[in-house]
C-alpha cells in the first residue's frame, strides 16, 4: 500500500499548493491513502468546513488538526458532521469530535489515523503515550487495521522520538507535526515503523513559520505584539512523507520525504518514480 502524508497546510498559499499538488501525486504516485494536517488552514488558525471539503475533494482522504483545532469556533460544530476530520485523541473528554478514525484506502485495505498532541512546552493534556496506547491496543496493526498512521502534534523532538520507539511496530508510520520545519531524519525502525521528527509545512518558506517574517521579528526584539501574524504569501513549498507497506504486515518497507515547489531542495519518494 502507497500512503502519504502532507505537513501542516498554512494559509492560502499552502492551501493553494496543496489543492494544485494532491491531484496530480495521486495519479502520479498511484497512492492508496492520503492524509493531510491542516490545523493552519484558515489564515494561519485552525481550518474552516469550506476547506476541510476541499481538501476532500482535492484527494485527502483524512485530515488532522491540532493545537489550533478549534481556532475558527466553528469547527466545534461543524467537526461532528465531518467524520474524516481528526482532532487531538487526548483533548479532554467530552471535546467535540474524534481523536481517531478507520477509513476505506483506495485498494480496500483499512486505514486507522489518529492525533495526539504531545505535552513539552505545550498546553497540559492527558498523555499522549497512554492515551494512544489505549487505541493501538484496542486496534492491532495487522489484525484490525491495515496500516496506522499517527499524526503526533508536539514541540519537542525528544517526545516525538520517544513516541516513535513507543509505538515501534504498532503503527506504520509516526510523524511529527507542529513545528513547520522538515526534519531530515526519516528512517524505519527496527520492528517496522517509519518516523519523522517533524515533516515540515505545505506554505512559503520565505518566512517565519509561514507567518510573514516581520511581526514575529518585533515580538522578539520588543516584546510587544504590534499587529497580529499573517502567513506570508509567497509561493508554497509542499512539504510530506510517502512510505510503501507490506501488505501482510501493515510495516513500512519504504519511506521518503517529498518537497515540491517554493524555496526548499525538492525531494521526491524516488523508489515510487514511474518516468513522468
Amino acid at each position: 500500500m502507497r500512503l502519504l502524508f502532507l505537513g501542516d497546510v498554512v494559509g492560502r498559499s499552502g492551501r493553494k499548493a496543496v489543492l494544485e499538488a494532491l491531484p496530480r501525486l495521486k495519479r502520479r504516485y498511484k497512492l492508496d491513502f492520503v492524509v493531510v494536517n491542516a490545523e493552519n488552514a484558515a489564515g494561519g488558525f485552525g481550518i474552516t468546513e469550506a476547506i476541510m471539503e476541499e481538501l476532500i475533494d482535492a484527494g485527502a482522504d483524512a485530515v488532522t488538526l491540532g493545537n489550533h483545532a478549534f481556532d475558527q469556533k466553528d469547527a466545534l460544530v461543524f467537526i461532528e458532521r465531518q467524520p474524516r476530520l481528526i482532532r487531538p485523541l487526548n483533548f479532554p473528554k467530552g471535546t467535540p469530535g474524534r481523536g481517531a478514525g478507520m477509513f476505506q484506502a483506495n485498494n480496500g485495505a483499512q486505514v486507522l489515523v489518529i492525533n495526539a498532541l504531545g505535552r513539552v512546552f505545550m498546553s497540559e493534556m492527558d498523555c499522549p503515550f497512554r492515551a494512544l496506547d489505549n487505541e493501538l491496543t484496542a486496534c492491532k496493526l495487522g489484525h484490525d487495521a491495515d496500516a496506522v498512521i499517527v499524526d503526533f502534534h508536539a514541540e519537542a523532538t525528544s517526545e516525538k522520538q520517544s513516541m516513535a520507539f513507543f509505538l515501534d511496530g504498532r503503527a506504520t508510520l509516526v510523524v511529527g507535526t507542529h513545528t513547520h520545519a522538515p526534519t531530515a531524519d526519516h528512517r524505519i525502525l527496527p520492528n517496522g515503523t517509519a518516523f519523522m521528527s517533524d515533516v515540515g509545512m505545505c506554505g512559503d518558506y520565505h518566512s517565519v513559520l509561514g507567518m510573514n517574517a516581520g511581526e514575529p521579528v518585533n515580538r522578539f526584539l520588543t516584546r510587544i505584539p504590534r499587529e497580529r501574524f499573517e502567513p506570508a504569501p509567497g509561493p508554497a513549498t509542499v512539504c510530506g512523507v510517502a512510505i510503501e507497506t507490506d501488505d501482510k504486515t501493515g510495516r513500512a518497507i519504504h519511506v521518503g520525504a517529498l518537497r515540491l515547489g517554493g524555496v526548499l531542495s525538492p525531494a521526491e519518494p524516488q523508489f515510487w518514480t514511474n518516468g513522468e
